[in-house]
């Protein structure tokens, strides 16, 4: 797949099929990806893979971070959505003070890690949807995580087969407007 061809088909698409890549797979995924952009080359960032009931275990823990009462409609729905793919990636920002880069620019550099492994990913076949909200500032999910200091939850990649009835909409394939947001230095 030509480069422009992918960055202009790749979306983030529901539903999710339920074959995955190994970890074999990620691993190589993941060495390509991490030639994205990364001021003093720190890497600050690490995946956590979640697979079978670990991803019930982090639904869980966001359901009772949520306050949803165990046992309840609520705890099960909130709970379930971490099985809406077959693997998740955990996206955590590994910060460390440095002279010359700040924590906004690691985090920038996670994002661009995680934006070429989506590529990387949709190129091969599969596709994946980063997800957030307010569960990645839960204490539980956190301790689920394995959260060290000085690191940050940015959310999970949802990973899976790509569903063959998810296409791009013929909108999604034209480019946008984007002549209001490139300019020039005020006068």
């Amino acid at each position: 797949m030509e480069l422009v061809q992918a960055v202009r088909q790749r979306r983030s698409t529901a539903p999710v099929g339920e074959d995955a890549p190994t970890d074999d797979q990620l691993r190589n995924y993941l060495s390509i990806a991490a030639h994205s952009p990364d001021h003093a080359g720190l890497r600050p960032w690490r995946l956590v893979t979640l697979r079978g009931e670990q991803r019930r275990r982090l639904g869980q823990a966001m359901a009772i971070g949520f306050g949803d009462q165990t046992g309840t409609p609520q705890a099960e729905r909130t709970a379930s959505k971490t099985l809406r793919a077959p693997l998740l990636l955990g996206i955590v920002g590994v910060l460390s003070e440095h002279p010359k880069v700040p924590e906004w620019e690691q985090i920038a550099a996670t994002a661009a890690l995680i934006t070429t492994l989506q590529l990387v990913l949709f190129d091969d076949g599969w596709t994946a949807m980063w997800r957030s909200g307010p569960a990645v500032d839960l204490v539980q999910v956190h301790r689920v995580m394995g959260l060290q200091p000085g690191e940050k939850l940015l959310g999970w990649l949802y990973v899976g087969s790509r569903d063959p009835r998810t296409q791009p909409s013929a909108r999604d394939l034209v480019d946008p407007d984007v002549r209001s947001k490139l300019t020039t230095l005020p006068e």
